[in-house]
């Protein structure tokens, strides 16, 4: 057994031998040598500063002072001649607790108050190219993200542009609020107009709203919530990459005392989610719907005179908040003949088409519908689906309405719809 596993005298009563067994055990007595005790098992009578586990005979000591050495060493107010543990450790312990505090004072903290450094403009060189060098396809998101970031910095580093606030900061101290503007007196001549009201129209009072009158008819026939077009679409995805670039390059050159009615972030609009409406043609529709149809067919259509022929049940238009997106037009509720059926380009594959000639059909029950079509014209699938035959076969219908360099034939169908 080493030197300092072995009991000096009885004032080692922390340790016992086991009679049965070749290992020791500890037993948990009072000492009565108090101080003196503890300074012996610090330090034997060698001098030897040695540390083993008490109960495991066959472990071999470990000394510690190599490692008092060490630290002496590098602190030279510590004498390693004399110097026991608690010394060495207590001077080492307070010197590094003072350069750790140093070291913390020169970092910024995040919200959960844990110390980060900002990368120096070599470490973000190196990073840089790091991240170039390997190909843009196994770069992750966050990788991508980190690299724009940092090209982003250096740009700004670059042209001495101040960094973006991220978060504004609180003010030092609560200032009060400015006093609010003074409201101008009301008009006496409005207030005296409005006490002479006694009596309420019953279309504009509120009871006409609880019991549902309606002063005018509204020309809406029905709203889809769920079609999306190519054109739907698109912009969506413009507006998002737009979005992107105004908040993640021109909010960088954002002051953070600029004018909140200058600010770049102001120039996004917001879109809202609209319908697909179909309703009644008026005479507000007649610009768009004329525009729809001359690019779909020729110049010089002109269908104002379907608002003087039942527009209720001859007319159906398909509008996007306030863009006309498509138009189906019958010549008269008696003749009930299909004279033009047109969406704008970008609105396809969106069922337009066929919501449009489903409802000028429910418009007009028990009546034979009629029309003629391009016999190259996609729009013969559409009809053929709703039951439309084909009765005669015409030559050069289109030839005096079709453009020469048109792509669509000038020969025709005719197709009737039997009810």
């Amino acid at each position: 057994m080493p030197a300092s596993l072995e009991p000096e005298d009885e004032s080692f009563e922390g340790w016992t031998p086991d009679d049965g067994d070749n290992d020791a055990a500890y037993v948990d007595k009072p000492t009565r040598r108090g101080r003196s005790g503890r300074k012996r098992r610090k330090k034997n009578d060698d001098g030897d500063t040695s540390c083993a586990i008490p109960g495991s005979s066959f472990l071999p000591a470990v000394s510690l002072q190599p490692l008092l050495d060490f630290l002496a060493s590098k602190h030279a107010s510590v004498d390693s001649e004399d110097a026991t543990f608690d010394d060495v450790a207590g001077s080492v312990l307070a010197h590094y607790a003072k350069r750790r505090d140093e070291l913390e004072a020169q970092y910024e903290r995040d919200d959960l108050g844990r110390p980060y450094s900002l990368l120096s403009s070599s470490e973000e060189n190196n990073l840089i190219g790091i991240l170039e060098a390997r190909s843009r396809s196994s770069l992750t998101v966050a990788e991508a993200i980190v690299l724009r970031k940092l090209k982003v910095q250096g740009h700004l580093r670059t042209h001495n542009l101040p960094r973006p606030l991220l978060r504004p900061k609180p003010p030092a101290a609560l200032v009060g609020l400015p006093p609010a503007p003074r409201r101008p007196e009301p008009d006496p001549e409005v207030l005296r107009a409005l006490y002479d009201v006694r009596t309420t129209p019953y279309r504009s009072s509120f009871l006409s709203r609880l019991n549902g009158f309606v002063v005018h008819r509204s020309p809406v026939v029905t709203a889809d919530w769920e079609a999306r077009s190519p054109w739907m679409d698109l912009m969506e995805d413009i507006r998002a990459h737009y979005a992107l670039k105004l908040y993640g390059l021109l909010l960088i050159l954002e002051r953070p005392n600029a004018d909140e009615q200058s600010s770049p972030s102001r120039a996004v609009v917001q879109e809202s989610v609209a319908p697909i409406t179909y309703m009644t043609l008026t005479a507000e529709h007649l610009p768009q719907v004329h525009d729809i149809l001359h690019r779909s067919f020729w110049s010089g259509i002109d269908v104002s005179d379907s608002l003087q022929h039942v527009p209720e049940k001859a007319t159906i238009v398909a509008m996007y908040k306030c863009l006309v997106v498509g138009c189906a037009i019958l010549s008269s509720p008696i003749e009930t003949y299909i004279t033009y059926l047109a969406v704008r380009a970008g609105w396809e594959n969106a069922q337009i088409a066929t919501a449009m000639l489903f409802h000028l059909i429910n418009r007009n029950p028990n009546k034979d519908i009629t029309l003629h079509v391009s016999a190259n014209n996609p729009a013969m699938l559409l009809y053929n689906r709703f039951g439309f035959k084909a009765e005669e076969f015409i030559v050069g219908f289109y030839e005096d309405y079709l453009d020469p360099q048109s792509r669509l034939s000038k020969n025709a169908f005719r197709l009737r719809l039997r009810r």
